[in-house]
């Protein structure tokens, strides 16, 4: 996987495209159901036209024995029932005269109706001659024209939608091509500053150690001491970027590990911003406190990040207070503190709550990538102007 891949960019790149498909699909539902519908009502206007044609066929070798009734007979008892429908006759009022319906709710504006699964064929009789008199004829619907339709518009519409889907996620993949190019070109670029920035700042720490190593003045002591604190700023800023960049590159090697040892290691690589900014520490530090299970380049983000903050965002000659026990690490300062809106947001990626301060914003979301992924818990407690404690939590 590319550096890219495993970064926010590459996360909202999948995320773009998910929701589009998601759109996307949402549409194609949507036409595909009015399809549906449609093909529906088509079925069963198929369907009545072919009774409407039967039923019409029935009538004109009906309606003379009917006649025939009308003029001579009229006794409804003697009422002639069509052998193929069942038959009733209804009066210019249209109420039943006499018939065998299974179903006498009829809409007499309409030729042929389909009501509660029978289908009604309305004959007017005035054009035959033989008064305001209507024949009705009725036969049940077996519904066998609906599940077909259903099943082969399930059918059909699966397929339609699979084919659109494909189409959809290649229009997407088009779309974003574009991006990818840029994400790749970004990619490169980002690797290989981050690789020449290492460089120098090797190269200055390297020397500043062999100069601390000879007898040097006082003021020029104060002007190294400076430099010195600056360059590990740099330094912790590249390793922070190294991280979020290449995370997936680097080989993790995962172990029990002693987080007490670790401490006092990046207590000390971080003693002249802490005494640059005069701060007191206090420290209770249980010794030899393990973490089962952890990648030591990972637990080095943790800490360096939460030291880093503590110190960034304190204030001259504020405190740290730092707690580790078996199962906690705990660090607190007395510094500017998070807006108490701020409070849920401050693990997202490039989210700063002073960025008159300076970073990147993406310390406490590396912090918050690599918790997630070793199942650590993290509690944050913060108040504005009173400072900000960050605990780590994990099974002892």
């Amino acid at each position: 996987m590319s550096a890219t891949n495993a970064s926010g960019i590459s996360s909202a790149k999948y995320q773009t495209l998910k929701r589009f498909l998601a759109l996307y699909g949402v549409l194609v539902i949507v036409i595909l159901a009015l399809l549906g519908t449609l093909y529906h009502q088509y079925a069963k206007t198929q369907m009545i036209s072919s009774h409407r044609l039967a039923m019409q066929l029935e009538s004109e070798s009906y309606v003379p024995v009917l006649k025939q009734w009308l003029e001579q007979d009229r006794n409804l008892k003697n009422f002639p029932q069509d052998l193929a429908y069942a038959t009733a006759l209804y009066g210019y009022d249209q109420k039943l005269l006499v018939g065998n319906l299974k179903n006498s709710s009829l809409n007499f504006k309409e030729s042929i109706t389909l009501e509660e699964g029978y289908v009604h064929l309305i004959v007017p009789l005035a054009p035959y001659g033989l008064g305001e008199f209507y024949l009705v004829f009725e036969t049940s619907d077996d519904g066998l024209w609906q599940t077909q339709a259903i099943e082969k518009a399930f059918l059909l519409g699966s397929l339609l939608f699979a084919f659109l889907l494909l189409i959809g996620f290649i229009l997407a993949r088009l779309l974003l091509q574009p991006m990818n190019e840029a994400i790749a070109l970004l990619d490169d670029f980002i690797k290989d500053t981050t690789h020449e920035l290492n460089t120098p700042i090797s190269a200055i720490l390297t020397n500043l150690e062999s100069l601390n190593e000879e007898p040097i003045p006082t003021s020029m002591q104060k002007k190294l001491k400076r430099i010195e604190i600056a360059s590990r700023t740099i330094s912790t800023l590249y390793d922070d970027l190294t991280y979020l960049i290449l995370n997936h590159d680097l080989a993790i090697v995962n172990e029990p590990l002693d987080v007490s040892e670790l401490l006092e290691e990046r207590l000390e690589y971080f003693r002249h911003r802490i005494e640059q900014k005069k701060i007191h520490l206090e420290l209770t530090i249980a010794p030899h406190v393990l973490l089962l299970v952890i990648d030591r380049t990972k637990m080095t983000r943790i800490l360096d990040n939460l030291l880093s903050n503590a110190i960034k965002y304190n204030k001259m000659n504020g405190t740290i207070a730092i707690g580790l026990n078996e199962g906690m690490l705990c660090i607190e300062d007395n510094g500017i503190g998070i807006p108490s809106s701020m409070i849920t947001q401050v693990f997202e990626r490039y989210t700063r709550a002073d960025k008159s301060v300076g970073g990147f914003g993406i310390g406490l979301h590396i912090v918050a990538m690599i918790a997630k992924e070793y199942d650590l818990d993290i509690a944050i407690n913060s108040e504005e102007k009173k400072g900000t404690k960050i605990c780590i939590g994990w099974k002892a």
